[in-house]
């Protein structure tokens, strides 16, 4: 059971990515998760925003920070592709310009990552392009987080039934070969929004009750979480828990 509480009283604090193509409606779940809210006209996020929402997990107050940032755009850029054409820009740049640009990237992705616990890799089920896109972000991901972080690939504008291009059988088939959890959502309809960030934070508890109960079992009583210290998650494993667009 989840609920709302105060901002200043939490026991946990997890940071959670939102990651994805441009597009994919990132920005509208964060939204629709923390201020209940949804813009028709939201544009194309520009560096990092994070919001805030405190809720009930297992009797403890859990504090989700999530961060959200540009998609793909945010490497377009750096690499010199012009985002309107799709065109290779790279020969009319400098090496000298382009390798600094490279670098600052890595330092923000890396920023970007740092101390995250949990995970939604986001793709729009009425874009092809985006599901394809999946595999290169989960690689990312995984590359600058702990192998265990708690990855839940979601399906999202499942609003949009008549233009789907990706099914939830190919959803499933991706999830359950990386071992994620998996969930259809509707940022506009609020379909599963709730049910997927609350999934989430609910795995991220249970693999750090485990520790805190295994460090006890040890009498390590220095590995147990204080309240309100940020988590890092170094044990645990997930696996596919589906939601479908028509789920409660």
């Amino acid at each position: 059971m989840a609920g709302y509480r105060a901002e200043d009283d939490y026991d946990y604090l997890f940071k959670v990515v939102l990651i994805g193509d441009s597009g994919v409606g990132k920005s509208n779940l964060l939204s629709r998760f923390t201020r209940n809210e949804f813009s028709l006209e939201s544009k194309s996020t520009i560096g990092v925003e994070f919001a805030t929402r405190s809720l009930t997990v297992d009797g403890k107050v859990i504090k989700a920070q999530i961060w959200d940032t540009a998609g793909q755009e945010r490497t377009n850029h750096f690499i010199g592709q012009s985002p309107s054409s799709g065109k290779m820009r790279l020969f009319m740049v400098s090496i000298s310009y382009v390798l600094p640009l490279v670098s600052r990237y890595r330092a923000i992705t890396s920023a970007y990552y740092r101390g995250a616990v949990g995970a939604l890799l986001v793709y729009d089920v009425t874009r092809h392009s985006t599901f394809e896109s999946v595999e290169r972000w989960l690689r990312e991901l995984r590359d600058h987080t702990d192998p265990n972080i708690v990855v839940m690939l979601i399906g999202n504008k499942c609003d949009l039934r008549h233009l789907v291009a990706v099914s939830t059988d190919d959803g499933t088939s991706f999830a359950e070969k990386e071992s994620l959890y998996f969930m259809e959502t509707s940022a506009l309809d609020a379909t599963n929004v709730e049910n997927a960030f609350t999934e989430v934070l609910t795995q991220i508890h249970r693999i750090v009750s485990k520790k805190s109960m295994e460090a006890g079992d040890d009498g390590n009583a220095q590995n147990v979480p204080s309240k309100g210290e940020q988590i890092d998650v170094s044990k645990g494993a997930s696996g596919v828990k589906q939601g479908g667009c028509c789920s409660s």
